[in-house]
């Protein structure tokens, strides 16, 4: 049984757009996946990226372009410049770790409902209202948003240490058994070829 390990940040658009299709992939192979939210503007400083505000602008004007046509594809609404981004990660993703470690509803449903928070509904989900509305929709307590804060956070730091070691540098990004490697949303085909032994 393969294993997937999925870093992504809750603040990321194409994290958005790989939501629910990762789980898919996942329980069509029998694979199992483990979710690692990340503090993604450290991971660019670790690993030679630069936030999407100090890239060039032609990279910032196709970025713009890419999300819009990738959510089109998707059938998703998305705001390329929503009212709450960029945000603080850290509370949601604190949350979200709560919450794997908790069980009993639904993560990939979690964190659908926490970026599409950010890139369709224009809110912050810096807030504790936010989380905890994300976390009930998926199934959650929503006194997961308080519990565990020091534990979250000590996680949320290990998960950048592990996506450093794992040769990670953006999201979402998905490390198959430690070997194999898929950056972007846009190779989710991909990694779906490579559990079915195609790749």
């Amino acid at each position: 049984m393969a294993h997937i390990d999925f870093y992504f940040a809750t603040i990321s658009p194409f994290t958005y757009l790989s939501s629910g299709t990762v789980e898919e992939i996942a329980a069509r192979h029998g694979a199992t996946l483990t979710y690692k939210p990340l503090d993604i503007m450290a991971l660019f400083a670790r690993t030679g990226g630069l936030p999407p505000k100090d890239r060039h602008p032609s990279r910032q004007a196709y970025r713009l372009q890419d999300m819009v046509r990738r959510a089109s594809r998707l059938g998703r609404p998305l705001n390329p410049k929503p009212a709450f981004w960029p945000t603080n990660p850290a509370p949601s993703s604190y949350a979200l770790i709560a919450a794997q470690k908790a069980g009993g509803g639904d993560l990939g449903k979690l964190l659908a409902e926490l970026t599409a928070a950010v890139w369709a509904g224009e809110k912050n989900i810096a807030e504790d209202d936010v989380i905890r509305a994300a976390l009930s929709e998926a199934g959650f307590d929503p006194a997961l948003a308080d519990s565990g804060m020091l534990q979250g956070a000590e996680e949320y730091a290990r998960n950048l240490e592990d996506a450093v070691a794992d040769n990670v540098f953006g999201a979402p990004f998905f490390v198959v058994d430690g070997t194999a490697h898929f950056w972007g949303q846009d190779r989710l085909e991909d990694l779906d070829l490579y559990l079915a032994g195609k790749l």
